[in-house]
Formats: structure tokens, sequence, C-alpha cells
């Protein structure tokens, strides 16, 4: 069976998804950004910080922790901010890194955001 969830405390949906998917033991995070954020119209770490906050928030409320991140994907609109990115996830992550994807894209769903990053969660051991 599979779960839609929306999260409250998250920007609010408005395309053809939603926040996440629960099935067979794993969560899968639709790619989360800074839009309808304080951080949309900022640099790529304020976008970043504010999607890893809201990356934190979901892992709060489905009682798990960062060991518990499988998988990221993460889309830049430029690969040479890697260097501005890599400390925050670094920091984020906290020794427990997941397996990731990094991949450089021209555009995002609207022009001031810089970032993007999905996810999938291990909900049970």
């Amino acid at each position: 069976m599979v779960i839609r969830m929306n999260y409250d405390d998250l920007p609010e949906v408005k395309g053809p998804y939603v926040h996440a998917t629960k099935h067979h033991g794993l969560l899968y995070v639709s790619g989360l950004t800074a839009f309808g954020t304080e951080a949309q119209t900022h640099n790529v770490e304020s976008q970043t910080l504010a999607i890893l906050q809201q990356m934190t928030s979901i892992l709060e409320q489905e009682k798990r922790h960062k060991s518990d991140l499988i998988k990221f994907t993460i889309f830049v609109k430029d690969i040479n901010q890697l260097p501005l990115i890599r400390p925050l996830l670094f920091d984020f992550h906290e020794g427990n890194l997941p397996s990731c994807s990094l991949v450089e894209v021209s555009k995002l769903i609207h022009p001031d955001l810089q970032i993007e990053i999905e996810s999938i969660i291990a909900l049970h051991e």
C-alpha cells in the first residue's frame, strides 16, 4: 500500500504531487526547494539550508534520524557552486553520509531557485 503525505510546516504543494510517499518501509521525499520560503530569493547556501531544515522537519515528524537517510539526489543550476553546498551537506549529515547523485540542470520550477534535493529515508530497520 502507498501512503501519500503532505507536511503542514513545509511550503504548500502547488503541483500534481505530494511531499512524500511511504511504501514498503521507505519514505520517498519529493524534490524540496526554497520556493515559498524566505530563502527563495537568496543565495544557494541560504536555499540549501532552507531545504535541509525542511528535511529535518520531515525526519522529526517521522521519528527518524539522519542515519536513516538512504539517498539524496541534488539538482543544481550551477555545478560550480558545489564548494558552497558541500560543507552544509557534511554538517547536516553528521557523519551519516547517504548515497548521493548530483545533477546540473538548466532550470528549476521557478527562476529564483538554484537547488532542489530529493531523498529516500528508511522508516524501520
